[in-house]
């Protein structure tokens, strides 16, 4: 996912497996076995009721797109502490809509990558926007969790890189593939193949350790081209695959993904809620 090679996305082939532990590091001593089901909220949950008692419960950091905070997102960390494991797992919403529909866009910034005023909408610039995206997201958990906690900035960090990632990629963002300004030609999937990279990179920059991917195979090969595209940069990026029933969650985990990564979670309704059925290790 981002440079033109494979070692850019993998930093190791131990951190699939080491997601399926999903928030043991993060555990307080004594805390039961995960149950093999949690649930996910986030922006659309505001003002509303939250799901009941669960094993894990996974955040939403966005309002529904990228540098657009949750406005619930302090009150939806506090239920996520007191579920069993006690430590939430968090989600950021993804996406690259270009220079043409963003004021986000990094024209002339130069780091991680220089994003030319001249060529503003290179695969350097959505590499720079995927992870500013990101970066602004993980500073979304850090305020929630130094206020929650009661804690310093610095604690809040270190507790924010301690937690689990998931990028939640889906067509309901906006993607340059999708945009009429730019079309589905493969240098727009390429570059949404970049901004996703830059996604990854900044959270292992903030000392996220595993970085997980949200999707389904079809809203995957819309935005990047499938393996066409992203070949194998993301397979060892554990995936949370979406589309299930609560009968058919489990065979979801024997799946094949959409990158080729580990299948850790699968996802499904549940009285009017999105739980996830965590795969047995």
């Amino acid at each position: 996912m981002h440079t033109r090679s494979r070692s850019l996305l993998v930093r190791s082939a131990a951190a699939a497996v080491a997601f399926v532990a999903l928030l043991g590091h993060a555990a307080p001593a004594g805390a039961d076995e995960p149950s093999g089901m949690g649930y996910d909220v986030g922006f659309p949950h505001c003002g509303g009721a939250l799901p009941p008692a669960a094993g894990f419960g996974i955040v939403g950091v966005n309002g529904g797109r990228v540098f657009n905070a949750n406005p619930c997102l302090e009150a939806q960390l506090v239920w996520a502490r007191n579920t069993a494991y006690g430590s939430p797992v968090f989600y950021a919403n993804t996406g690259n809509p270009g220079p043409a529909y963003s004021p986000f866009w990094p024209i002339g910034q130069t780091s991680p990558r220089v994003c030319d005023a001249g060529a503003p909408n290179s695969s350097n610039c959505s590499f720079d926007y995927g992870w500013n995206g990101a970066k602004d997201s993980f500073a979304n958990a850090v305020r929630a969790i130094a206020n929650v906690d009661g804690v310093d900035e610095a604690t809040a960090q270190q507790r924010a890189s301690q937690a689990k990632w998931w990028l939640d990629v889906e067509i309901l963002n906006s993607w340059q593939t999708l945009e009429a300004a730019y079309g589905p030609s493969w240098a727009s999937k390429w570059k949404d193949v970049y901004a996703l990279t830059g996604a990854v990179r900044a959270l292992w920059d903030a000392g996220v350790t595993v970085v997980g991917i949200y999707s389904t195979q079809y809203q995957w090969n819309a935005i990047t081209g499938g393996s066409d595209y992203t070949h194998d940069w993301f397979s060892a990026n554990p995936v949370w695959l979406a589309g299930y029933s609560e009968a058919t969650a489990p065979s979801g985990c024997s799946a094949s993904s959409f990158t080729g990564g580990h299948v850790v979670m699968t996802q499904y309704p549940r009285d009017g809620f999105d739980a996830n059925y965590l795969c047995p290790s």
